[in-house]
């Protein structure tokens, strides 16, 4: 039976307990929420030939964007990742279901907080 909704959350939350503390940091408030796909909206903005194209997704404001503090009425930034796309991927690749979710969740925290991928790749080593 494939991994549930539940059970990549599981995968996830692990995940960003073990990253280190100053990434943690600069993931408090953000939320994580895990779907089986994007939705249409997503689809059709991302240009995504197929829902099966986009592992996950940060939709937000990044540090270097935010300014000193949150706007009123601003949504919270989030993180998605996508079930669906993940066990396909998985199912590819010779990678942990677990090492596969902790690399979507990095790149896409650390991207939009302005790090480089050689910091995201040094965070996954030490996650892993």
């Amino acid at each position: 039976m494939a991994p549930s909704l539940a059970d990549i959350e599981v995968l996830a939350d692990r995940a960003l307990a073990q990253l280190p503390e100053t990434f943690r940091e600069l993931c408090r408030g953000v939320v994580l929420t895990i779907e089986d796909f994007p939705d249409d909206e997503t689809t059709e903005e991302m240009q995504l030939e197929s829902p099966f194209d986009l592992l996950g997704l940060f939709r937000g404001h990044g540090l270097a964007q935010q300014g000193a503090g949150p706007l009123s009425g601003q949504m919270p930034n989030m993180v998605f990742l996508y079930r669906r796309p993940i066990l396909d991927y998985w199912a590819e690749h010779e990678e942990t279901l677990g090492a596969i979710v902790t690399h979507v969740l990095v790149h896409e925290i650390g991207h939009h907080f302005g790090l480089s991928d050689e910091d995201i790749e040094a965070i996954e080593r030490e996650a892993g």
